[in-house]
């Protein structure tokens, strides 16, 4: 089967034809439908997360289970599921309190390869890792059950896709992570794929006012498509200045940054208003330091968390986030903005570190 192979940082991906395996106990093989083009693929092409090449990338997407393994119940044949590029133990400490996305159970082996430590594609004989060991980025995955959700069949692979990181790490960190009330302030940095969700969450949350900020114009054009109430041009305003005008001088209730970098982590704790809450989303380069100041939090009351995959359980989580996009709450059909052949992959990048596309999905014959 063909996959989109990086095999040195800062080069294109490759499509190239690897060797698959069977799976083995506990595992299945899925026929890949539909991939999104993320940031957090980029984030290993350029280095800013060190990562063992050669490296099948890709971990948003969806498709049509092909093959089961030996003790698979949970899924069979001709079913459709989204992929979760966290793994599911179901018995570490916090698969059993309910915060799946932080498992611990099989830390024994290399995210990048099965649960045995093998790996299921090589090229030449030689073993290929997978992201996130998924890498969908692929005609076909054989991966662990446990990392793919079943789904209803009338929804679009194209909306299943996106759910399967951008929609579930911006709608749950408002609603999962930071849980905004209705009424609340919120502020969203970086109108990307995640914070556009970000956006949306807070609509479907009744948060007012939702300010969005971004450096461009077309995305803010799309973040008040989403929902956003006021827009702020961070090349033009001074962010933190005119979140305070809107907000009596205070600032926001929640502020969250989609971006993760230095200077927009310290953007949303200075934006948020005393006794409020500054969530990082946005997963920035592993050498990013941020200098905050220490006081304005003891003073101010200020909470700072992360959240990593919106704090979701993606077997709870994925068909309640489709359900809801089948019922027209949220909107996931404008904001794929551009599909793709296979073959189109690293033009995919191209234009979204161009700022041009709102989530861009490669669809598979």
């Amino acid at each position: 089967m063909r996959a989109a192979v990086l095999t040195e940082i800062n080069t294109p991906l490759q499509i190239l034809d690897l060797e698959q395996e069977a799976p083995r106990a506990d595992e299945v093989r899925v026929q890949v439908r539909t991939a999104g083009v993320c940031m957090s693929d980029w984030h290993i092409i350029n280095g800013d997360w060190p990562l063992p090449l050669p490296m099948v990338l890709g971990h948003e997407a969806a498709g049509v289970v092909a093959e089961i393994g030996p003790g698979v119940t949970a899924a069979k044949p001709g079913d459709h599921v989204i992929f979760s590029f966290r793994p599911h133990c179901g018995r570490c400490r916090y698969c059993a309190s309910g915060r799946t996305v932080l498992c611990i159970g099989h830390n024994d082996s290399p995210r990048w390869r099965m649960h045995d430590g093998t790996s299921r594609v090589k090229l030449n004989g030689e073993p290929v890792n997978q992201m996130a060991r998924i890498g969908t980025f692929a005609e076909e995955v054989v991966c662990p059950a446990e990392q793919i959700v079943k789904i209803r069949t009338d929804l679009p692979f194209t909306h299943a896709a996106i759910i399967g990181c951008s929609v579930a790490t911006g709608i749950g960190a408002v609603i999962r992570h930071a849980r905004v009330a209705a009424g609340s302030s919120v502020l969203v940095i970086g109108c990307g794929g995640v914070g556009l969700n970000v956006v949306q969450g807070a609509r479907l949350a009744g948060a007012h006012p939702i300010i969005a900020c971004d450096l461009k114009n077309n995305k803010l054009d799309y973040a008040r498509s989403f929902g956003a109430t006021h827009t702020v041009n961070a090349n033009a305003e001074n962010l933190v200045g005119h979140v305070r005008e809107l907000t009596d001088g205070l600032g926001v209730d929640t502020a969250f940054d989609a971006i993760g970098s230095e200077a927009t982590a310290l953007q949303a704790i200075d934006a948020t208003a005393p006794g409020g809450h500054a969530v990082l989303v946005g997963i920035p380069a592993f050498s990013t330091r941020a200098p905050i100041n220490p006081s304005q939090i003891v003073y101010g009351e200020k909470v700072i968390s992360g959240t990593y995959y919106g704090s979701v359980r993606p077997n709870i989580d994925f068909p309640i986030l489709a359900d809801l996009d089948m019922e027209g709450r949220i909107d996931l059909d404008n904001l794929i903005s551009r599909t793709y052949r296979f073959d189109e992959i690293n033009e995919g990048f191209r234009l979204m570190l161009a700022g041009e596309v709102a989530r861009g999905v490669i669809v598979f014959d």
